[in-house]
């Protein structure tokens, strides 16, 4: 019998992104019911898994024996605890398998001792029963257990899979993250707010599965919450291989609140002549929650005026450090402060926001970004949180520099798509972002004016309008184009 795990496990298991599983199912290659996956197909499309299974063990010994092995496995490998709540599950799931199995074999041959009694009365009893008897010894045959099929029994032990409802969203726990980190590591918009147990706006139900404290928490949880299956998603992990939780996600702009959080400068860094790199840092007990693309307001202290908004530059799954690309410009206070050195590491730095609706479109369409200079900054953000999600089948970025360092990140592009099948870029330079428009525009209508994706340009709007205005002429609905001017 064909054994079915979950697109999530099956992606895993191949070493693959999950979006790759999906686009074979949608051509028809892998079979596909209920998000679950045949494991023999899996084993069809990707022969290297026999391979990898394989070599599970020599890894295993591998990852001991090295001198970091020990801190290694601490952050990889879930705490002692999990891992015995997790063998012990999947303990009594066998120690309940191999019941059944005692009780439907004592049935069959109960049923085949019957049918050799009437064998002499009915010829037809004969040729029942040895079918049953053939059978049978089908079932007891010690046929050998395919590798794939022990990495899955592994996986399940130092990992685990976690199910959202009602939104059907998944993500895994690795480690000893708490089912909050991991949710926001897979780009997910669950609800929280301090992050470390005070506050109680994490809380989940937990419909199936067992999870494990794995932190502190102040916020009392009621009686009826507690028998309803109520947990704090910050201070508690997934003790069982496969987890479901009911809680509510954000599904836009309008579900995340207007926040006013105290930060400290990490880092102030220069990518280029006219750029630079300001990293904050939140306290652990006051975080900032954004979706990817939206922008702040930045104030320094003690400097009557010296504020300005700015995208943020870094994914929403680490809502702790904060980046923003500045751009010289001498109308701009906070960023002649910046620029003239007086801003330092440990230096505090006021946060509004966050604001905007320059944020990921639900639906799994190609995604396509388009970025003129610092328009890059939400870009990356945005590509980051997709790349977390890991649902596009394809992401595309287009980015126009108007000045000779422009492309301040180009290495980052460059990693992207060295590392993922599914991510290219195109660089363009043109000091006239009008011109530049019309080049990209170009090119895009090339390779994508006939693709029915999602758009997202960022820039001025000297470069945005005619980016846009090409887009609509060639049929591309205005709900499937998200724009930021910056």
């Amino acid at each position: 019998m064909a054994q079915w795990v979950s697109i999530w496990r099956a992606a895993h298991l191949a070493g693959v992104p999950r979006s790759a599983l999906q686009a074979r199912v949608r051509t028809g290659e892998m079979e596909e019911s209920d998000g679950m996956v045949s494991l023999e197909a899996l084993r069809t499309l990707y022969p290297q898994l026999q391979t990898e299974a394989s070599g599970l063990a020599e890894r295993v010994t591998r990852i001991r024996d090295e001198a970091f092995g020990q801190r290694l496995r601490e952050r990889l490998l879930p705490s002692q605890e999990v891992l015995a709540h997790r063998l012990l599950r999947q303990g009594q799931e066998l120690a309940d398998a191999q019941r059944h199995l005692q009780r439907y074999h004592a049935l069959v041959v109960a049923l085949r001792n019957r049918l050799r009694a009437g064998a002499g009365e009915d010829a037809r009893f004969a040729d029942l029963e040895r079918e049953l008897t053939a059978g049978l010894a089908r079932v007891l045959a010690t046929d050998p257990v395919q590798p794939h099929e022990v990495l899955d029994e592994v996986l399940k032990v130092v990992s685990a899979q976690v199910t959202l409802r009602p939104s059907g969203h998944q993500f895994h726990v690795e480690g000893r993250d708490s089912l909050l980190q991991a949710a926001l590591r897979a780009g997910l918009s669950v609800n929280y707010g301090c992050g470390n147990g005070t506050c109680g706006m994490c809380k989940v139900r937990v419909t199936a599965g067992d999870v494990a404290r794995c932190g502190p928490s102040d916020y009392p949880l009621s009686e009826a919450e507690k028998r309803q299956g109520y947990v704090l998603a910050c201070a508690h992990t997934a003790a069982s291989a496969e987890l479901t939780l009911e809680t509510l996600e954000a599904a836009g702009p309008a579900d995340i609140p207007e926040q006013h959080v105290g930060a400290t400068v990490r880092v102030l860094r220069t990518l280029a002549t006219d750029t630079l790199l300001l990293h904050l840092q939140t306290p652990r007990s006051h975080r900032l929650r954004f979706l990817a693309g939206q922008s702040v307001t930045l104030a320094l202290a003690g400097e009557a005026g010296a504020q300005a908004r700015y995208p943020v530059a870094s994914c929403p799954c680490d809502d702790r450090n904060l980046q923003f690309f500045i751009a010289r410009d001498e109308a701009d206070p906070l960023a002649a402060r910046l620029f003239g050195g007086d801003v330092r590491a440990g230096d505090p730095v006021t946060v509004w926001g966050p604001y905007g609706e320059f944020t990921l479109a639900p639906g799994r369409r190609p995604l396509v970004f388009v970025a003129c200079d610092r328009g890059f900054a939400p870009v990356k953000s945005l590509v980051e949180h997709a790349l977390s999600l890991d649902a596009a089948p394809s992401l595309t970025l287009f980015w126009l520099a108007t000045g000779a360092d422009g492309h301040f990140l180009a290495n980052q592009c460059r990693a992207w798509s060295e590392a993922l099948e599914q991510f290219e870029y195109t660089l363009f330079n043109d000091f006239d972002p009008g011109r530049g428009a019309a080049r990209v525009a170009a090119a895009m209508r090339e390779d994508l004016f006939e693709v029915d994706c999602e758009f997202h340009l960022a820039g001025p709007p000297a470069f945005v309008a005619p980016v846009r205005e090409q887009l609509l002429v060639a049929g591309v609905p205005p709900a499937q184009i998200r724009v930021e001017l910056l």
